[in-house]
């Protein structure tokens, strides 16, 4: 697609992200619904298939209101990479450019959204399997060390447990000669964005309500069955939830400390987006206090960024 002579002829991608538990996803389908639109997910585990209620991912209902893309696009045991993810999310957001002129993303993965709307360009660099069986046989909490010393701006990006990115980080690092963090240039594509933002005031209590919801509607369960399939080493299920879940299958935790301790981890998580948004992205943050060049005394989420949107469109 090539880019128009005049900015404002541009068609647009709406970005509404912010930490986890945060309300995206219940504002994301009402705008959706109000801008006859699809809602594109950003978010780097729900893109996986029978991860359904550790990752918090829409329920059928919720994917039946609105049509959702970009999710269940891989096997747990199939892991994708960030230029892969960013090459399935410009078809989608393509798509809906032919469709409608404007495309809208939800999510609060924030290198992903950053690679997508400032186009920033991963090395091409194919998968190692070899290697990747070498790294899994070290053990997560030596390769994270090794990319702490190795590169350590991609390591204080990079969760402790999140060994997908970890591995990746390495593999690169390996293959190239070169860290990951110096490899990634821009292109930026040729659309005009416009950023929203959530970062509500009780969000640790959102948090850790929704920590646990999540065990109770089943993630003990989810966690087993996804173990049963793919195997307890599975990287996936070190991240957030399913750990403490593993845990408590294998007699490690109970369900209350398990709650509690996946509250604390996601409590850190979500201080860690914060950071990252406010040092990579520029968004019109939405409810009381916003500022910006869509101030107004309205503190509703979805009329300020309807506001926000009439606005660029004109």
């Amino acid at each position: 697609m090539q880019s128009s002579a005049n900015p404002s002829e541009q068609p647009l991608v709406i970005v509404l992200l912010g930490p986890t538990a945060s309300g995206k996803t219940d504002l994301g389908i009402t705008m959706a619904q109000a801008l006859d639109l699809a809602v594109l997910s950003v978010d780097s585990r729900q893109l996986y298939r029978e991860m359904e209620i550790g990752t918090a991912k829409p329920t059928a209902l919720q994917r039946a209101t609105v049509r959702h893309e970009l999710l269940d696009l891989r096997r747990p045991d199939q892991p994708i990479n960030l230029q892969e993810f960013r090459a399935e999310a410009e078809q989608a957001i393509a798509a809906e450019h032919r469709r409608r002129g404007i495309a809208l993303l939800v999510g609060g993965s924030g290198l992903y959204l950053k690679a997508i709307t400032q186009g920033m360009t991963p090395p091409a660099v194919p998968p190692q399997p070899q290697l990747r069986a070498q790294l899994d046989g070290l053990g997560q909490p030596l390769c994270h060390a090794l990319l702490q010393a190795a590169d350590p701006e991609a390591a204080a990006r990079i969760m402790p447990r999140d060994a997908v990115r970890t591995q990746r980080a390495l593999e690169v690092l390996y293959a190239t000669g070169e860290p990951l963090s110096g490899q990634q240039g821009a292109t930026p594509p040729p659309w005009r964005v416009l950023e929203l933002g959530l970062n509500p005031a009780d969000l640790r209590q959102r948090i850790a309500r929704r920590s646990a919801a999540l065990f109770a509607a089943g993630l003990v369960a989810e966690t087993r069955a996804l173990i049963e399939r793919y195997g307890a080493d599975c990287p996936l299920l070190e991240t957030i939830g399913y750990g403490e879940a593993r845990a408590v299958l294998a007699g490690e935790l109970n369900e209350a400390e398990a709650i509690a301790l996946t509250t604390r981890r996601t409590q850190q998580f979500a201080k860690r987006q914060r950071t990252w948004f406010r040092r990579q992205h520029t968004p019109l943050w939405l409810g009381a206090g916003n500022e910006g060049p869509w101030a107004s005394e309205c503190t509703d989420p979805l009329q300020q960024a309807l506001s926000a949107i009439g606005h660029v469109l004109g």
